[in-house]
């Protein structure tokens, strides 16, 4: 069995994300299982070139996993003699100029979300992809997630009858870094350095909503920074001028509602940090990162309201889990494998910059619906 060796520039594997879900969890996991194996019978080696500002870091990345090929020069990395996909991960404010870098040098693209600072930027990644003739994805990852593989079964089946509303709830206690550090790096509660809850997750729930129920065609937002000064990781107080929480109305095709509540300064009282729950006329499902459980409405109780009782109903204890039926891969891991075989073997690829631009799209929306306190259309974007 023949061996294919596929070069991936891989730039900002210094962060927690680029280095934990994309290069460790991913490609090195890749590496470990043997390679991806490929229709025609080969296997398809991915081989990391990592890049980024830190010698120190890459060094000691490199040497940690047994990797390489490394360097701080961006335009070193294109040039490898193995490079054939540049993979970013970057802080947002850097991401344009590196993406555009590679395509010019007719490297497949693929990308962390947002795929650019503003929908005009993300769309002309996208068409600079499409005219060079490049392959390109952008990180849609929580559609591979466990809990919401079984969300979309049930879907699919038409278990919810006719879908009514959507409510998500995402979030946590990120601390200030005063007398705990925080969790996040101090970039993400700057505007300034592209930080911000709509920023971050408004595209993240544009591909949820699209891909596991309806397009989204209009939304209302509301945005608030409940912690206006945070600690940074050199111990140096500074103000915090993004969003740390952003609360979303969106309308989505067929009449379906959806509310999401994005925070940063609240405490958890759900099962996961993320949760949504679909209520349509046949049934109900609450999905996390990794379980869903379901009521149909044959199963439902009829609670009456009486507020001079105590509550004897265990509600939780009324619906059911959805069963895994089979085995969850990461689900960085799961989409790069489907890019991977993109790439290699030209297979069908839906999540690519022109999807990633929606995600910018609505979280431009979203914030401009703050700002001017009004519901907005989200036109159909094309390029």
């Amino acid at each position: 069995m023949s061996r294919k060796v596929i070069g991936i520039v891989m730039n900002g594997v210094t962060g927690r994300m680029g280095y934990r879900q994309h290069l460790v969890r991913s490609i090195l996991a890749i590496r470990e299982q043997g390679g991806l194996p490929l229709a025609d019978g080969r296997t398809l080696w991915p081989e990391p070139i990592l890049v980024g500002r830190n010698a120190h870091k890459l060094k000691e990345i490199a040497e940690q996993h047994g990797l390489e090929h490394w360097t701080t020069s961006l335009d070193e990395a294109l040039a490898h003699p193995l490079a054939e996909i540049y993979f970013d991960a970057q802080v947002t404010t850097a991401r344009e100029h590196a993406i555009r870098a590679a395509i010019a040098a007719g490297k497949h693209v693929y990308t962390e979300k947002p795929t650019a600072e503003t929908l005009d930027s993300a769309l002309e990644l996208a068409r600079l992809a499409r005219d060079a003739g490049v392959c390109n994805g952008a990180v849609q990852d929580k559609l591979f997630l466990p809990g919401l593989l079984k969300l979309k079964r049930l879907v699919d089946s038409g278990f919810f009858g006719r879908i009514l509303s959507v409510r998500g709830e995402f979030g946590y206690w990120v601390f200030e870094g005063d007398w705990q550090a925080a969790q996040r790096p101090s970039w993400n509660y700057r505007t300034q350095d592209g930080g911000g809850m709509i920023l971050d997750m408004f595209p993240h729930w544009r591909y949820v909503l699209d891909n596991l129920i309806a397009p989204v065609q209009s939304v209302y937002a509301h945005t608030a920074t409940h912690i206006p000064e945070r600690v940074d990781e050199q111990g140096r107080t500074y103000p915090a001028t993004a969003d740390d929480a952003a609360y979303g109305i969106f309308e989505l095709a067929g009449g379906v509602t959806a509310q999401i509540n994005s925070s940063w300064a609240v405490r958890v009282d759900r099962d996961e940090l993320v949760e949504f729950q679909i209520d349509g006329t046949h049934g109900s499902a609450v999905a996390g990162l990794r379980n869903c459980r379901f009521q149909h409405r044959a199963a439902t109780p009829k609670p009456v309201w009486n507020p001079d009782l105590p509550a004897t109903e265990s509600f939780r204890s009324q619906w059911q889990q959805v069963p895994d039926n089979g085995e969850f891969d990461n689900g960085f891991k799961v989409q790069w494998e489907l890019f991977l075989h993109h790439v290699a073997s030209g297979t069908a690829y839906h999540w690519d910059l022109l999807e990633g631009a929606k995600g910018v799209q609505l979280a431009e929306l979203g914030l401009r619906s703050a700002a001017e306190g009004r519901r907005l259309d989200v036109p159909e974007l094309t390029l």
